[in-house]
């Protein structure tokens, strides 16, 4: 039998709700200690507690000792896989994070809840036993880090919360699941082409995300320069453009040897240097901007964070950005 750990950091997977007032509070035992026997037949699971958070107070630095604690446990004792059990408001950037990260091909998933454990309709306990039984499959070796949910299996680097109460919330715009959870087995239909591994030992640069709007004003793009910030992640318009108002100070930044990677504010489709205007993706382009392949936001930041702590230079920042 496959032997499986799972680590847990908190979340609603792991609250309780109080009936008279409705406030979730983060008093609930560890999810596996109200299955017992239900793990029978599945795996040998072991498991430990390495932070009890709401997933708002995860940080780079938390996401960089969960790292940590995977290659230290699977260093020293065989386990087949590993089940991470994480609030989902910031799921999606600590399993982009290990997926970059971590050294193993063996089979990591993270997983959570949008119910907490006594509400009616509940899904934790759900997804924690379908998650133990993708890291226990033999096809889940070579996929990444997976993150778990609803009966689906997704890739770390596509999945994304897209609704804020619905159990069906993370999804893969225009990719899709890579895989389902049925009743009687684990089956994968998409295959990895490739990976991206950035062992690093630490995480000290600053890196700001921020969304262009209409009529955006050039002083939020000067403030952020003058924080000490060390790169920056700019949401752009449609196919990567920007107010011809932030022009300006975007080329300062970049002069001052501050990486800007481009993504866009939109769900589906990437960046492309498509117009010529002021603020157009081609004279983004042009200035120096990082174009990303098709990342969001929030994970465009969690790998500007990593990949700057082994260089600096633009031109193999845009090779790495474009993978």
């Amino acid at each position: 039998m496959k032997r499986i750990l799972i680590i847990h950091t908190g979340g609603t997977i792991s609250m309780l709700e109080d009936k008279e007032t409705g406030v979730v509070s983060t008093t609930a035992t560890h999810p596996l200690q109200r299955i017992g026997g239900m793990m029978a037949g599945i795996a040998d699971v072991e498991e430990e507690l390495v932070f009890h958070l709401p997933s708002p107070h995860i940080t780079p630095s938390h996401m960089l000792e969960l790292g940590r604690k995977v290659h230290e446990r699977m260093a020293t004792e065989h386990y087949d896989g590993v089940v991470i059990t994480h609030g989902t408001d910031t799921l999606e950037e600590t399993a982009y994070f290990l997926d970059l990260f971590l050294q193993t091909r063996k089979p990591l998933v993270v997983t959570g809840a949008m119910r907490s454990s006594n509400e009616i309709g509940s899904d934790g306990l759900y997804n924690l036993i379908s998650s133990v039984r993708v890291a226990a499959s033999g096809e889940a070796q070579e996929k990444g880090v997976l993150v778990v949910m609803n009966d689906e299996i997704h890739s770390a680097r596509n999945v994304t919360k897209t609704s804020t109460s619905n159990v069906a919330t993370f999804q893969s715009p225009q990719y899709g699941p890579i895989g389902i959870v049925t009743k009687e087995k684990v089956i994968f239909h998409q295959q990895l082409i490739g990976y991206e591994s950035y062992p690093i030992q630490k995480l000290n640069n600053n890196v700001a995300l921020i969304k262009a709007y209409a009529g955006m004003d050039p002083s939020l793009v000067q403030a952020i320069h003058q924080s000490n910030i060390n790169g920056l992640v700019l949401e752009g318009l449609g196919q990567g453009n920007v107010p011809k108002e932030i022009v300006a100070p975007l080329k300062q930044m970049i002069q001052a040897g501050i990486p800007i990677v481009l993504v866009s504010r939109c769900y589906q489709g990437i960046v492309q240097p498509t117009y010529a205007y002021e603020g157009g993706g081609r004279d983004l382009k042009e200035m120096g901007v990082i174009f990303s392949n098709g990342l969001t936001g929030p994970k465009a930041r969690i790998k500007l964070l990593i990949v700057l702590e082994m260089t600096n230079n633009l031109e193999e920042l845009k090779r790495i950005f474009e993978m």
